[in-house]
C-alpha cells in the first residue's frame, strides 16, 4: 500500500501493480474500498495492463474525514494520482459512486483519460431522498460483526467484508457514517447530463441486469452519445465487478480492443491522407 497527500492535505492510499499495456484506474463506489477490484485487478494485470486502485477520500486507509467531499474533491483526487503517477491518458473505471467521478474527470480533463468505463453509474438526477436512503442503509448494518463470515453474509459479498477493520470486540466499517452521508449529498442534488455530452472520449456503460441503475437512463445515455456503448450483464446486481468479474472482463478487453482497431485505423486513413498530399506536391 502506497499514500500522497492531495493538496487540501487529504491522505490517499493506493496500491499500483506494473504492467506494460495502457494502464487501468480502478475507481470503487461508495462504503467501498480499493481490495474490491481484486478480482478484476488480476485479471486486467494478466491481460498485461498496469494497475492502478485506491481509497476514495473518507474510505478505508484514506483519511476517515477530509476536510470536503465535494464532486470536485473526488475528481482531483483522481487527477493527482494520475499526473503524479504518470499514468495519464488512462484507462478509467469506475463503479456507482466511483463511475460518477470517472465520469466528471472525464469531462473535466480530456487528456487523462484514454476511455472510459461506467459501471451501474450514470449522469441522471436529482435524488432528493438519496442521502435519508443511504443513512438509513447504514444504520442499519448490525455493528461490531462478530467475523467475517457474519460481515459476508450480511453484506453480501466477501470482498465486502475485506474491508473492514477487525478490533477486539469485532469488525467495523472503515469510514465515518455522516461524511459519508454528506458525500452523496452533493451527487443527489442535480443532474449531470452536460458533463455526460462533454466526456468525449470512447465510453462503455455496463449495467447490471438486476443492478439499481434505471434501463431508461442507460437508455438515454447512448440516444444522447450514440458513440457510447451498451452492455447488461445477466447475473449481476449493483455490484458487478463482484458478482460476474469474468464477464465484465471479457467485455472491457472487447471494448479496448475496438478502440485500438478504431485508432489503427485513424492512424492508416492519417497515412495515406499524407501520401496523397505528397504525391499531389510531386505531379
Amino acid at each position: 500500500m502506497n499514500q500522497l497527500t492531495t493538496a487540501d492535505g487529504t491522505r490517499i492510499a493506493y496500491r499500483d501493480r506494473p504492467g506494460p499495456r495502457t494502464p487501468v484506474l480502478l475507481l470503487h463506489g461508495l462504503a467501498g474500498h480499493l481490495g474490491e477490484w481484486d478480482e478484476l485487478a488480476g485479471r486486467l494485470l494478466s491481460s498485461g495492463h498496469r494497475v492502478v486502485s485506491y481509497d476514495a477520500r473518507g474510505h478505508g486507509e484514506s483519511t476517515r474525514r477530509p476536510a470536503t467531499v465535494s464532486r470536485a474533491a473526488h475528481v482531483e483526487d483522481a487527477v493527482t494520482l494520475l499526473r503524479e503517477l504518470s499514468l495519464g491518458p488512462a484507462v478509467v473505471i469506475g463503479q456507482s459512486m466511483g463511475g460518477h467521478t470517472a465520469m466528471l474527470l472525464a469531462a473535466d480533463h480530456p487528456g487523462l483519460v484514454r476511455s472510459l468505463v461506467l459501471v451501474e453509474a450514470g449522469p441522471a438526477g436529482p435524488h432528493p431522498e438519496l442521502p435519508a436512503a443511504i443513512a438509513g442503509w447504514l444504520d442499519g448494518w448490525p455493528v461490531p460483526f462478530a467475523s467475517l463470515a457474519e460481515a459476508t453474509s450480511f453484506l453480501g459479498h466477501e470482498a465486502w467484508a475485506r474491508g473492514l477493520e477487525e478490533r477486539a470486540d469485532g469488525r467495523y466499517p472503515r469510514f465515518d457514517r455522516d461524511t459519508l452521508v454528506e458525500t452523496m449529498t452533493e451527487l443527489a442534488g442535480r443532474g449531470y447530463w452536460p458533463q455526460w455530452s462533454r466526456a468525449r472520449c470512447p465510453t462503455l456503460v455496463v449495467r447490471g441486469a438486476s443492478g439499481t441503475m434505471s434501463p431508461d437512463e442507460a437508455a438515454q445515455m447512448v440516444s444522447r452519445r450514440p458513440d457510447a456503448g451498451l452492455v447488461v450483464v445477466p447475473g449481476a446486481a449493483h455490484d458487478v465487478h463482484l458478482d460476474q468479474p469474468g464477464r465484465l472482463h471479457t467485455e472491457i478487453e472487447k471494448f479496448l480492443a475496438a478502440d485500438a482497431d478504431a485508432d489503427a485505423d485513424a492512424d492508416a486513413d492519417a497515412d495515406a491522407d499524407a501520401a496523397a498530399a505528397n504525391d499531389d506536391e510531386e505531379e
